[in-house]
């Protein structure tokens, strides 16, 4: 029985529909049959149309299979060609100039193509800049986005063509061909002399040495002292995101330096002058420079070519710490230093013996959760917020990853049974990117909070409109500057310095939206938090409980001192559960059937059935360390302290080439004596 078209792909619909115009637009040329012809070619314009505004992973499908626009639009005129001959067989000297003039436009098409790829490399510079003045390497505007896709281009370019030869058809006037072939001319030249215009000595930007030698004077002038090292994949930003604000708050001239040129606009709005240097031919010359530490939020494959510049000193600092193996991982050996939150975490490195030793282990704590406020006691209104923020299920496979599978859905009825329970869920990003069960218990957990929500007698919402116009503030904020189609030289232009005080403005703003967000929610709510906004952060603020799993979550709430508990899913007795992840010292340990939960919230509730209070109190100073001086400011000495090695390393080099004498090799083919040769 054949499916009903609601559970038909809409991608495979639109696709079906396009063969079949294509179909009847080749039978009714070859009849001919205009009335028909002019349907199947207006359904598939408007097809085509359909296809760039919604469905761009067919247009991915038709090019991997060689039916890219190109191939669709020639096909497409190249029936219409034939309806006109079969049409006016008499009249086929008069349709050989149209087809050469199609000819000529195609080949205008090509044309433009080629110098646009000539124009992208020229705009290609070896280093991308943010928030830096880099005025001086002749930016521009870039080229309109038509002339830059191909496909656009030519079904936009090509319509007066069509339509002229589809009048044509229609009315057997050749006149309206030839208007519509002249007009698809006319766009094509006005479109490869604008692009050639820009391949002028004066309208392209500088090449490759002037921009190096701009690179060398801007460093030379700046003289950055400790830097941020980043590279990675397009959902890896929040990593080094998070340290942008201790970054900006350090003494001296901070750096970002980044390895991918799309990483430039992944980086949150910051004062910090950011540098993308992707060829390793140029990351090296911040050997020449005053640049002293970088600081290593993640591992990447082209860590190791930074780690080659001997100037430099280099620390990792992790984007999170757990008792997980990975934040053990033994490529920490090859930084100079490991900065964590605090003894707990230099105690991971010694029990792992992965080769990192104990005199390189420093602790700063965790300046990112200054902003996380300390318990203020039990709840005081009518609901208890409860934090359910499970980690994904990782790489390895081990079922005690995540609760989500075995224990997510039986810990969020055991909340929704409690009345007096608010819950918020907010599941990692990545959940059931490698586990298909974990996608389809977060599913589940979702579908669980809908019902309660329709079941629970929620009063009205809030008014939304001081959230609206907060929202549209700070969009506005956090948007980087630049219109849509421009490329990374335009941006460069219109990024080179950011709005004085604007990282502050953008803390001030995000605190606003975080209130207005949370005072407009219908009280008593259940919320699944899934934006980038609100934070974890600010839903730590929001909870009187977490329950999570083992991850860096547990460790970033304890910065709270508020309850919070661990499912176990790993199979392990909760005795040798406890003593094999530190993190879980001062949880309650919760069974995969989420039995303990309503126990759990009397003791939130109740304070003096806290049974865990002091050991969450000793496992926070364990964790992330003191909480004087502030994480800031011992991350500041940190640096300070890593910066002064790096100088004395360098002293001691230059030193040590100054008091060598450089030894003279012989030229053998000077002093060396012939050899003799024998005599018979």
């Amino acid at each position: 029985m054949p499916a009903p078209l609601s559970r038909i792909p809409a991608g495979a619909l639109v696709s079906a529909l396009l063969a079949a115009a294509f179909c009847v637009q080749a039978g009714a040329a070859l009849r001919p049959h205009v009335p028909l012809l002019l349907t199947a070619t207006v359904v598939s314009l408007a097809v085509e149309g359909v296809l760039f505004r919604w469905q761009r992973v067919v247009l991915t499908a038709f090019a991997k299979a060689h039916a890219d626009i190109t191939v669709r639009h020639v096909l497409r005129d190249l029936l219409l060609v034939v309806a006109l001959l079969r049409l006016g067989e008499q009249q086929e000297p008069l349709y050989t100039p149209l087809v050469g003039g199609l000819l000529a436009f195609y080949a205008l098409h090509c044309a433009i193509q080629a110098v646009s790829v000539l124009v992208r490399r020229t705009r290609t510079l070896p280093v991308v800049t943010r928030n830096i003045d880099a005025s001086a390497l002749r930016l521009s505007a870039a080229p309109p986005v038509l002339l830059r896709r191909p496909g656009p281009r030519l079904v936009l370019f090509g319509l007066p063509a069509t339509a002229g030869l589809l009048t044509t058809a229609a009315t057997g006037d050749p006149r309206c061909a030839a208007l519509g072939v002249a007009l698809s001319l006319g766009l094509a030249v006005l479109g490869l002399a604008d692009l050639l215009a820009r391949l002028l000595p004066g309208r392209r930007p500088v090449g490759e040495r002037e921009a190096l030698e701009w690179l060398d004077a801007w460093l030379a002038e700046y003289r950055p002292t400790a830097g941020l090292y980043f590279s990675g994949g397009v959902s890896s930003a929040y990593q080094a995101n998070m340290w942008l604000e201790p970054l900006a708050k350090l003494e001296g001239r901070p750096l970002i330096v980044l390895r991918e040129r799309f990483m430039v606009q992944k980086i949150a709005p910051t004062d910090v002058p950011i540098l993308c240097l992707p060829k390793v031919s140029t990351l090296m010359r911040l050997e020449e420079s005053s640049l002293q530490v970088l600081i290593h939020p993640s591992n990447s494959g082209k860590t190791s070519q930074v780690l080659r510049i001997p100037t430099l000193k280099h620390t990792f600092v992790n984007h999170g710490e757990s008792d997980k193996l990975s934040s053990c991982n033994p490529y920490a050996k090859a930084y100079d230093e490991v900065w964590v939150a605090g003894p707990a975490a230099r105690e991971r490195y010694a029990y792992a013996e992965v080769g990192v030793e104990d005199k390189d282990v420093v602790e700063i704590g965790r300046p990112q959760l200054d902003g996380v406020r300390p318990y203020q006691g039990p709840p005081s209104g009518p609901w208890t917020t409860v934090l359910y923020a499970p980690t994904w299920e990782g790489w390895d496979g081990n079922p005690g990853n995540t609760s989500v599978i075995e224990a997510g859905e039986n810990v969020v009825r055991a909340l929704l049974a409690d009345p007096g329970v608010r819950v918020l869920y907010k599941p990692h990003p990545l959940t059931g990117s490698v586990d298909p069960r974990a996608g389809a218990a977060d599913q589940r957990i979702r579908e669980l909070i809908r019902a309660a929500n329709r079941e629970r007698a929620v009063p009205r919402p809030r008014d939304t409109a001081e959230l609206a116009a907060l929202t549209r503030e700070l969009d506005r904020l956090t948007t980087l500057a630049g219109r849509p189609g421009a490329d990374q030289v335009e941006r460069m232009l219109v990024q080179s310095a950011p709005e004085p005080g604007r990282a502050e403005a953008v803390a001030r703003a995000t605190a606003a939206w975080e209130e207005a967000y949370w005072a407009s929610l219908p009280e008593g709510e259940h919320q699944v938090v899934v934006d980038a906004r609100p934070t974890l952060y600010s839903c730590f603020n929001q909870a009187d409980l977490l329950i999570s799993d083992v991850s860096s979550v547990i460790s970033d709430f304890l910065a709270s001192g508020k309850p919070y508990a661990v499912a176990n899913t790993s199979g392990l007795a909760e005795d040798v559960y406890r003593k094999t992840f530190p993190t879980v010292r001062a949880a309650t340990v919760l069974t995969p059937d989420a039995a303990g939960v309503p126990e759990l919230l009397d003791a939130v509730r109740h304070p003096e059935e806290d049974e865990l209070a002091d050991a969450r109190a000793e496992l926070k100073r364990h964790l992330l360390g003191p909480d004087e001086p502030t994480s800031q400011e011992r991350f500041n000495r940190a640096v300070r302290e890593l910066c002064s090695a790096a100088l004395a390393h360098r002293a001691r080099m230059e030193e040590r080439l100054a008091e060598e004498v450089p030894t003279e090799i012989p030229d053998q083919r000077r002093s060396a004596t012939p050899p003799q040769r024998a005599h018979p």
